[in-house]
């Protein structure tokens, strides 16, 4: 987000910026989202609500879990929350007491390790490589156990890696907490942006021991293109919902009645762009899977299954005088690509993952495919110019 706001500055001030920095689909919110915050709005839906939402949201929600990702669960086990990342705080707040240790895979979504810190727990963070594919395996897991160990966090797809977990894989992670009785929170907010045939596995589906332990989280950001909207929702069994539940009333209340109806009207409503969406965010991956191998020093070890980003290792610059500034670090290659070539993406510190960097193809194809040529021709230049890059 500090990339971003940097990039929407110089954008504000006139400069040519292509930003890829933000996980944040580009497509409009889907006329039937629209069409139900506007009647909302015209129909006086605007006041309070129950602080786990609308039963009636609720109830579609749940409908929508059976139907499409084979969970079973009741209105009372799902609580609407202000987006994913409410979701995940109230888990956090919720599970942890003070030094209480969660398990989080690296690389890993930015916010995972300063939410769990927030609520008085200890991030147990594990690093992954391209080795491992991204994935935590069961060995790993196994040898971060501690005494304190509360919770195994998951986010499948991934974000950044856009790496797709396995059924096998994750039925093994499923048994670890079950024998050392763990929770697990399982972001899965990405679910509908799967590609190459994967299939995305629920947690939950795991069997009835996985399910009682086990809190999803997901949302309307991403499939629905309504980041902006705020919403999103977990499915847990019942003594999760009610402590969330109980959390989220003397916190934030309920989330907006328009934002309800709006999810309501687009679950209820004609879903067919998602695949529209999800061939395009495809056809995106691929020219960016593509692109990677022939910008210098770019390096793409995993290519991604889900989600809308790019991973690559970019070790090999690091020490190299770049656009006329000595490159030391994924952050100084970052800020040289926004000064230098006019284009932001992310630096793999955020993530855990310094010798990375993310670049979000959630935008055209045209700004896509100019932001690469920009980055492209700017080391490449170096290139002729004798500079250490050359060495690549």
């Amino acid at each position: 987000m500090a990339i971003d706001g940097r990039a929407k500055k110089l954008m504000a001030e006139g400069v040519d910026v292509v930003n890829l920095s933000v996980g944040e689909p580009d497509f409009d919110t889907p006329e039937t989202a629209k069409a139900g915050g506007r009647a909302a709005i015209d129909q006086g839906f605007t006041k309070y609500t129950a602080a786990a939402g609308v039963m009636e949201l609720r109830e579609a929600i749940a409908e929508k879990l059976r139907r499409e990702n084979g969970l079973d669960y009741t209105a009372e086990e799902i609580v609407v929350n202000n987006g994913a990342k409410h979701s995940l705080f109230n888990a956090f707040m919720v599970l942890l007491d003070p030094g209480d240790e969660v398990i989080i895979q690296a690389p890993y979504w930015v916010s995972y390790p300063e939410m769990v810190k927030i609520a008085g727990g200890t991030p147990v963070i594990v690093e992954t490589d391209a080795s491992t594919g991204f994935e935590l395996t069961p060995d790993m897991v196994e040898r971060a156990l501690t005494p304190k160990t509360k919770v195994i966090n998951l986010n499948n797809p991934s974000n950044p890696t856009g790496v797709i977990y396995s059924r096998d894989k994750l039925e093994a992670i499923a048994e670890i907490a079950v024998r050392n009785d763990l929770v697990i929170i399982s972001d899965e907010i990405y679910e509908r942006l799967a590609y190459d045939g994967k299939e995305v596995v629920c947690m939950a589906t795991l069997g009835p021991q996985v399910r009682e332990r086990t809190i999803t989280v997901n949302g309307f950001s991403k499939a629905f293109a309504m980041t902006g909207w705020r919403l999103g929702y977990t499915a847990s069994p019942k003594q999760f919902a009610k402590a969330m539940t109980e959390l989220q009333s003397h916190s934030t209340s309920g989330p907006s009645s328009i934002t309800q109806k709006a999810a309501l009207a687009g679950l209820r409503g004609d879903q067919s762009f998602l695949a529209g969406m999800r061939d395009e965010f495809d056809r995106r991956r691929r020219f960016a899977v593509e692109r990677m191998r022939s910008i210098p020093g770019f390096e793409l070890e995993v290519v991604p299954s889900g989600a809308f980003y790019v991973f690559p290792n970019i070790t090999r610059l690091l020490g190299q005088t770049i656009g006329g500034r000595k490159v030391e670090t994924t952050d100084d290659l970052c800020l040289t690509l926004l000064d230098a070539a006019r284009v932001a993406i992310v630096p793999g510190s955020s993530f855990g993952s310094p010798e990375h960097v993310r670049i979000s193809y959630a935008t055209s194809m045209e700004k896509l495919a100019e932001g690469l040529d920009r980055i492209e021709r700017l080391l490449t230049a170096d290139v002729s110019k004798g500079n250490a890059v050359a060495a690549l």
